[in-house]
């Protein structure tokens, strides 16, 4: 990497020091707001137990959910620190507050090898504003400031970007924890230098929100697999029937063009699954990609196109997916995206690099039994997209160069 990491930190020169940590615990919360998936906490593990066997006072800043900056118990990060506490196996603090006198205190109080875990950045305004003040304050003095939190990498806040830029202003390092040197070391890796054949699976409903990692993927892929709702923009630019099904017009000369510098390179649904009405229990009907009738919704892709997706994916030594294939939420509709996931879990069994990107993706692999045989599923939906997309993540930027 171009920027610092942990590694570059020798354990001896940590003891005793404060460190912050931004991290993503940007978890799902039931409705009695305990934890629903730690996955994300489980990740930093690597980071915390470094710093806390170095004897580190280890501080962990983090967002959860959209709070509009503004307090919201149903936000507060405390039952996070409570299922983080039971993952470490040692004690983790809560402070109520992210700045002022409480957080001072609880701060100051901190003795080497101790964790403490501060209320929810965006319960401030000024942490979205990027305001270089509160930048400072959440500093706390460090002069170590660790960046984990790869899902809110591509952020301009005052707890990803800010605090570095102080941190670093201040004769200090700002460097990168090991969960997001992995997330930064397998994206960028597949880009520059992939394994061949190199195949990218894009899912999702909107062609819009993916536009920019699609045409910076297609020079450097050797196969463009495209399912979900965007695969039906793609159909009306071909002029074909799609039914009552969600469709982009606005980006139908977006798909044309795609398909026309793709090429081969693209491959679209052969069939597709439709339904009159997308529910839990509904009947379903499959029909070549071209023949959908009136008053048909396409919720899935169909078994011959999970079935060459999974031809061309066995072949594969890269593979990149993001995005599901259908409304997988749904039983009726769960078969091409679980199809998908298999075959990429197939892949990397036989020896290929699969990458699984963030939110949906994660989800799907998670349902379909599949985790634990992906090489690596990313924390960062957005983040990834962004990196893959070739733009610049503002927390990544922020940190010191080698």
């Amino acid at each position: 990497m171009a920027k610092k990491t942990l590694e570059d930190c020798p354990p001896e020169t940590l003891s005793n020091e404060i460190v912050v940590v931004r991290v993503d615990y940007n978890l799902p919360l039931d409705a009695d707001g305990e934890v629903v998936d730690h996955t994300r906490l489980v990740r930093t593990l690597p980071t915390i137990r470094y710093l806390v066997d170095a004897g580190a006072k280890a501080v962990l800043l983090s967002h959860l959910g959209r709070p509009g900056g503004r307090p919201d118990p149903a936000l507060s990060l405390r039952p996070v620190a409570g299922r983080l506490e039971k993952i470490l196996g040692s004690p983790v603090g809560f402070c109520p507050e992210t700045t002022g006198p409480v957080a001072r205190e609880a701060v100051q109080a901190m003795k080497g090898g101790e964790v403490l875990l501060l209320e929810n950045t965006r319960f401030c305004p000024k942490d979205a504003q990027n305001d270089p003040g509160w930048a400072e304050e959440i500093a706390y003095g460090t002069q170590l400031f660790v960046n984990d939190a790869f899902g809110a990498a591509h952020r301009a806040h005052a707890s990803t970007q800010g605090i570095a830029d102080a941190v670093r202003r201040g004769g200090g390092e700002a460097v990168a924890g090991f969960l997001l040197e992995k997330e930064l070391r397998f994206l960028c890796d597949a880009m520059v230098d992939p394994e061949r054949p190199f195949v990218a699976v894009i899912g999702g409903a909107k062609i819009s929100s993916k536009i920019d990692v699609i045409e910076a993927l297609l020079p450097a892929v050797d196969g463009l697999l495209i399912g979900g709702a965007m695969a039906n923009t793609f159909f009306r630019a071909l002029g074909w029937a799609f039914g009552d099904s969600l469709v982009e017009e606005d980006c139908a000369d977006t798909a044309l063009s795609v398909m026309e510098w793709a090429g081969e390179k693209l491959l679209l649904p052969v069939d597709v699954v439709t339904t009159p009405s997308i529910t839990p229990d509904a009947e379903t009907r499959v029909f070549a990609s071209d023949q959908v009738e009136e008053g048909e919704q396409i919720a899935d892709i169909g078994p011959r196109t999970v079935k060459s997706f999974a031809e061309v994916l066995g072949t594969a030594r890269t593979v990149i997916w993001s995005g599901p294939m259908g409304v997988f939420e749904l039983a009726p509709f769960q078969s091409g995206t679980y199809g998908v996931a298999r075959a990429a879990a197939a892949a990397a069994d036989a020896g290929a690099t699969v990458i699984v990107g963030g939110g949906d993706s994660v989800a799907a692999v998670a349902a379909a039994g599949v985790v634990e045989h992906i090489t690596h599923i990313s924390t960062g939906g957005s983040a990834s997209l962004e990196l893959l997309s070739g733009k610049k993540l503002p927390g990544v930027e922020a940190l010191s160069d080698r």
